[in-house]
């Protein structure tokens, strides 16, 4: 029993000697980790969120179409006869374009034409059957029913005529669709078929554009649709809009919308506008692309530098400085880019800190001294 005494205060000053060693090292590791957290970043730019009035230029993709393009589709069969014209030749209004071969339509037009005056004939004849027997009714020689009969046959031969007639207009339509003109000015796009084709009905033989002026379709979104009604005081359809090719080059000829959709589009929540250029020279082409661009004017909008944004996973952030010269992250919906500034939309307050450069090397909860 005396021997384990000396064990049992051997053990107690371990314990005694474990923490002590633990309480200081516990002590130096908040007192490092207190250390690192204020630790200050050297001289960082602070602006102030501010409210100023913007024009900004916002583009959206287009598609341009002609005035008028429509399809040229031959209205009857036959055989190409005659082509008037060539592919990206202009053409006017009532110009021939096209001749399809006539001899079964003129044979049409001729057989109908017989047939009309074959019921033409029996019709006269019933008229003169009808006065006869009235002239032998009213002297008592046959009854009303032979006068009514003969009547009903007058009817019967007056409709004949007047089906013979349809039959011989609707020839004599089928004889004019051989000839296709050109149903208002403009160019003629490219031609599938020759001379000697079979030709059947409804056959695209070519498309013509009218391109003195062009339509420069495009979609924006309802809320850059509110947002401009709520900015402008003006009627979207007030001002002149620019047009930007594909190249990256500018139009010379400014625009006009001239209409939009009367709703949103399912799915999308984007409505449709129609811009109309002049193009002179025939410049632009029917189904080329390019961008409509509108100038939008902002009354006290909120503005912030470009390089205060910190962009992760398609959100944008600012460091927000506090009375205490500790930042954390806020996040903001912007409206579009200006120049080297973000317009924001919605999550920032006019009069807010935030740290103008270098958010990159920043973190939640780091202390700052201003520049």
């Amino acid at each position: 029993m005396k021997s384990r005494k000396p064990l049992l205060i051997i053990g107690s000053i371990a314990l005694v000697i474990f923490g002590i060693v633990a309480l200081f090292g516990f002590k130096s590791s908040s007192e490092d980790q207190v250390a690192q957290q204020t630790e200050e970043v050297e001289l960082v730019p602070i602006v102030n969120v501010n409210k100023e009035d913007v024009t900004a230029e916002l583009e959206y993709v287009a598609d341009i179409q002609a005035i008028q393009n429509v399809e040229i589709r031959a209205r009857v069969e036959g055989y190409l006869d005659q082509i008037f014209v060539d592919e990206g030749h202009f053409v006017s209004k009532g110009q021939l374009l096209f001749s399809i071969n006539t001899e079964e339509y003129q044979a049409a037009v001729n057989k109908a034409s017989a047939v009309r005056k074959s019921a033409e004939a029996e019709m006269l004849s019933a008229e003169v059957e009808v006065r006869r027997v009235k002239q032998l009714t009213d002297k008592k020689v046959v009854s009303e029913t032979e006068l009514e009969l003969a009547k009903a046959k007058l009817e019967i031969a007056k409709s004949k005529v007047e089906e013979a007639k349809a039959d011989e207009v609707a020839a004599k339509v089928s004889l004019s669709h051989c000839q296709i003109r050109s149903p208002f000015n403009g160019r003629i796009d490219r031609i599938p078929f020759r001379i000697g084709s079979l030709i059947s009905e409804g056959a695209l033989l070519t498309t013509i554009s009218d391109m003195e002026a062009v339509y420069a379709y495009f979609r924006v979104s309802e809320l850059e649709y509110l947002d401009y009604f709520k900015s402008n005081k003006d009627s979207i359809f007030d001002q002149n809009v620019e047009l930007i090719l594909a190249d990256g080059s500018k139009y010379p000829e400014t625009g006009e919308i001239e209409t939009m959709a009367g709703e949103f589009e399912e799915g999308t929540a984007a409505i449709a506008l129609r811009a109309r250029f002049r193009n002179q020279n025939h410049f632009l082409k029917h189904g080329s692309t390019g961008k409509v661009r509108i100038i939008e004017k902002f009354k006290n909008a909120l503005v912030i530098p470009q390089t205060a944004v910190l962009e992760i996973q398609d959100k944008n952030y600012v460091f927000v400085v506090d009375k205490n010269n500790t930042v954390y992250m806020k996040s903001f919906e912007a409206h579009s880019r200006h120049g080297d500034k973000y317009i924001v939309r919605k999550g920032l307050n006019a009069g807010e800190e935030i740290v103008a450069q270098g958010v990159q090397n920043l973190r939640e909860g780091a202390v700052i001294k201003r520049k």
